[in-house]
This record gives C-alpha cells, sequence and structure tokens, in this order.
C-alpha cells in the first residue's frame, strides 16, 4: 500500500455525515467547534453551507451531506452538528456530529483507489470497533474548479468585511 496521511496517521476523528461514518486524520483538523450562526451569501452552492466569522477572518463552511447528496435541501444537520476547521484554517466542515477521537492500528486501514470515488474524496477505509469507516481526503473533497468557485466566494466576503468600519 503506498504511503498517504492515512496510512502514517493513528489518531483519526470520526464524523457522522447524514449517517454515514467518515473520519479525517487528526492531523488534518485544527479544532472543532458547535455550529453557530453562519453568514449566508445568496451566491452560495447548495453545499456551501455559508461563512464563519472566525477572528475577522470569512471561513468558508462546506456541507458534507449536502455536497455527497446524502441530505437533500435546506434540512437542518440537527441539534448536535459540529464544524471541524481544517488544519490550515481555510475551510471547515460541517458534519452532523463529530464524536471521538481513536487510535487506529496500520492494519485496520486499507487504502481506496482513486477513482471508486468521486474525484477520490475517500482515500482509505479504516476499521474502527468493527465498523468500516470512510477516511476522507481533505484534498479531494472537492473538485478543482469547485475549489477555485469557494475561494471567490472567500475573497468576496474579506473584501466586503475589510470595507467595514472597525467595530
Amino acid at each position: 500500500m503506498p504511503e498517504t496521511a492515512y496510512t502514517r496517521a493513528s489518531s483519526y476523528l470520526l464524523l457522522d455525515v447524514a449517517g454515514q461514518a467518515c473520519a479525517l486524520p487528526r492531523e488534518a483538523v485544527r479544532e472543532v467547534l458547535p455550529l453557530p450562526d453562519l453568514f449566508q451569501p445568496p451566491t452560495g452552492g447548495s453545499w456551501l453551507a455559508g461563512f464563519l466569522n472566525l477572528g475577522g477572518n470569512p471561513v468558508p463552511v462546506i456541507d458534507l451531506a449536502r455536497l455527497f447528496g446524502l441530505r437533500a435541501g435546506r434540512s437542518d444537520p440537527g441539534l448536535y452538528a459540529h464544524l471541524v476547521v481544517v488544519a490550515d484554517g481555510g475551510r471547515a466542515l460541517l458534519v452532523d456530529r463529530a464524536s471521538d477521537l481513536v487510535s487506529v492500528t496500520p492494519d485496520a486501514v486499507r487504502a481506496v483507489e482513486p477513482g471508486q470515488t468521486l474525484n477520490g474524496c475517500v482515500e482509505a477505509e479504516i476499521t474502527v470497533r468493527g465498523r468500516l469507516v470512510h477516511a476522507l481526503s481533505l484534498a479531494r473533497i472537492l473538485t478543482e474548479e469547485e475549489n477555485g468557485r469557494v475561494e471567490a466566494l472567500a475573497r468576496a466576503a474579506r473584501s466586503r468585511l475589510a470595507d467595514l468600519p472597525a467595530a
């Protein structure tokens, strides 16, 4: 198996995405926050939940359930929803719940071929407590075009904030 962040990682943050068990390597996560009110620009996509104002910086929030087609329309992710801010602080992922941080042995990790999932967004499958969990690739959750559009919206949001007088 080729070495990736997933085969090197030993700790994973377990996520519930509309009933699907997913995970991110611990080093890919900066922090986990309860779901706050988000700024929702009218130009956002159905899976762009809005922007989190994190210390004056608008951080785009990607609703993984909508992106993956697991939750239709604008339904609420639920009372226990979390935002997972990625390590570089440039994005946050909306999940139904960030449930646990677990240690996984290398023999519990199986690589997934990039062509088996949309854009290769699932990089590995890990076995946790007898359950198969999809280990997500942060670099491949969005396509290159989607990344560009989200970044353009983030630049526009930063520009709008910069135009406001300091509080």
